[in-house]
């Protein structure tokens, strides 16, 4: 989850395999964004080689599909130098787009999109979610209902194509050229929570709201639908006073490492990793893992 510390977890594992880390924090990749999306610090990408950290702009469009091509194309080039790369970030669909292939989808209208996207602006996130459960309740029920860009993508296949979102969904095939060991860092949820208020604070005293501030004109791209940037764009809309609006920040923050949490619970061979445990122990099981799938 958020806060946990996987940039210090990912550093200790490069260096322990002589390797590189490639990201897959779906936010990291913009460069506008360092402070809001906790970009790794100028010593933390000195200790390492890190790949798709901030190598794209907000306003160039960037989706998963385009990030796992990239990815396994460079996936091919570090494979001849190592026999172990690191696979780091809290964005799920973005390392499952990796590890395990995307489902194939249709392409959509733009003019479908954009009718979409006025829905959403005009008659807000709950006339989309009426429409998902009247199209398919089946999706409806699994989807984050708070995520608008999940409900409208679902509804620009349901609408574009007549079927169901989720009959394209499940038929994934995973790349052929490598194996993947699943880690994830667990600690008791206080703890987290604890983490996340200090992290918004320290962005707060780094300069986040500068950093919103010089991206409020850029607001409705899909890149700044994200926790801390959205909330202070709602104080800079007078909506509402700065300490609510921190506040808003950490109690969503909170609510996206619950979210991740649930995601990572339904890997049944994830292996995890204690906040605290000993890096020595940690490679001892992982190396152990690769002895036997090799």
């Amino acid at each position: 989850p958020t806060a946990i510390g996987k940039t210090k977890w990912a550093i200790r594992l490069a260096k322990h395999y002589q390797t590189e880390i490639v990201s897959a924090d779906s936010r990291q990749f913009y460069r506008e964004m360092p402070i809001g999306t906790a970009h790794p610090t100028a010593e933390e990408l000195r200790q390492a080689n890190h790949h798709f950290i901030g190598h794209r702009s907000v306003k160039e469009p960037y989706s998963v599909g385009d990030f796992r091509k990239d990815a396994l194309e460079l996936l091919q080039e570090l494979f001849r130098q190592y026999p172990v790369v690191i696979l780091v970030g809290g964005s799920g669909l973005y390392t499952d787009a990796v590890t395990m292939g995307l489902d194939e989808f249709p392409d959509v209208p733009g003019e479908l999109r954009a009718q979409l996207e006025e829905m959403l602006e005009t008659q807000g996130i709950t006339a989309l979610q009426k429409l998902l459960l009247e199209k398919d309740p089946e999706y409806y029920k699994q989807v984050d209902q708070r995520n608008p860009r999940r409900l409208l993508r679902a509804l620009e296949v349901c609408l574009s194509t007549g079927k169901p979102y989720s009959s394209f969904r499940g038929k994934r095939k995973p790349p052929d050229f490598f194996r993947h060991i699943p880690l994830a860092i667990e600690a008791p949820r206080e703890i987290v929570y604890e983490r996340i208020g200090t992290r918004v604070d320290q962005m707060m005293s780094k300069g986040l709201l500068e950093e919103a501030r010089s991206l409020y004109e850029h607001r409705k791209l899909q890149a700044l639908q994200t926790v801390g940037y959205q909330e202070l764009f709602e104080y800079m809309d007078g909506r509402w006073d700065l300490e609510t609006a921190i506040s808003e920040i950490k109690k969503n923050t909170r609510r996206f490492a619950k979210r991740q949490g649930t995601w990572l619970r339904r890997h049944p061979d994830i292996q995890w990793i204690n906040y605290q445990q000993d890096p020595e122990e940690v490679f001892r099981s992982i190396d152990e893992r690769i002895d036997h799938s090799q």
